[in-house]
């Protein structure tokens, strides 16, 4: 792609934040990292109380992109075939029987897998290999899924009773974890002006194709980020090792396990899609530090006396944060 090129991409993607924005008040960061997890081609996880427009976010994403929406509700009995499919017995017009895959709501391009730690791990797993493989297998047979393909999870964090939390493993597949904060009385206003006035079926126009999001998140692969910057994001996880001579005082006292390889690698990735979005040619290290709390605040594992004095993972990575200073 020629310069003219990428940055019509670009205003395309400025487009979709004010589509958006046209209907989610406020989250702007929200948005922005969302949008973010969706250039990299990778999963987010939402937590938030209910009301907070997590589902009208994911559907409005999906109608401005003109991709396909699914929304999976995760219930205690939701059974794995609820979710990939099954395969069913049919018969011609001759008598001949004879079995067919019937696809689940995961043969979609943007999933909402809402209150995902409401079903068993039976069933929580069933979305492993559709988010790390982007294919389905059953009954022998493997399905490709159609890229893009992106899994948006949503967990509520107060009402716990009844819920089976996420295996450590799948929450490290999650490119970020995102957190919806409730509005400020201005933004609540205008949610009540707008929206109390039936304001729920504003029309969001297509802003981008699926061939030209294919070609974005090919292109942020490529964009440009230094050595330096890679090296510090390798650094701000490896000070989160409680074993590691450059973590500070709170991480070996309160953590036993630091953040995964994968959040280095979403560090890097996360940097180059925001350089992307706000136009410029290659990441920086506010890119990096834009980034550095949703790739790492569900990584991080606190150890029994973290747990027991109820020291908050976000204070942990502050003080990660201002310990690992930049190359100059």
């Amino acid at each position: 792609m020629n310069e003219t090129q990428v940055r019509e991409l670009q205003e395309k993607f400025q487009s979709l934040v004010e589509e958006i924005r046209s209907v989610i008040i406020g989250q702007e960061e929200v948005i922005q990292q969302t949008l973010i997890g969706l250039l990299c081609g990778e999963h987010l996880l939402l937590e938030g109380v209910p009301g907070l427009g997590k589902t009208l976010l994911v559907r409005t994403l999906g109608q401005a992109l003109g991709l396909k929406f699914s929304r999976i509700q995760f219930t205690p009995d939701l059974m794995p075939a609820d979710i990939i499919g099954t395969r069913i017995l049919l018969e011609d017009d001759s008598g001949r029987r004879y079995f067919e895959f019937a696809r689940g709501p995961v043969f979609a391009n943007l999933i909402l897998a809402d209150e995902i730690n409401r079903a068993t791990p039976k069933t929580q797993s069933a979305l492993l290999e559709a988010m790390q493989e982007r294919s389905v297998t059953t009954g022998g047979e493997t399905h490709k899924l159609e890229e893009p393909f992106m899994v948006l999870g949503t967990q509520n964090p107060i009402e716990m009773e009844g819920t089976y939390p996420l295996p450590e493993a799948q929450i490290d597949r999650f490119f970020f974890k995102i957190l919806l904060t409730y509005p400020a009385l201005g933004e609540l206003q205008e949610i009540v002006d707008r929206h109390g006035r039936g304001g729920y079926g504003i029309s969001v126009r297509q802003v981008l194709t699926r061939a030209e999001i294919l070609e974005a998140q090919k292109l942020v692969g490529t964009w440009p980020i230094a050595s330096p910057l890679r090296r510090y994001a390798a650094r701000l996880v490896y000070a989160t090792q409680p074993t590691s001579e450059s973590a500070p005082d709170s991480v070996k006292k309160y953590v036993e396990y630091g953040a995964s390889p994968r959040a280095a690698l979403a560090l890097v990735r996360g940097a180059k899609a925001h350089a992307f979005l706000a136009g410029e040619w290659h990441a920086r290290i506010v890119d990096i530090q834009a980034v550095y709390y949703p790739s790492m605040r569900h990584r991080m594992i606190r150890n029994f006396r973290g747990e027991a004095e109820g020291i908050p993972v976000e204070e942990i990575l502050k003080e990660v944060f201002h310990h690992v200073r930049p190359e100059e």
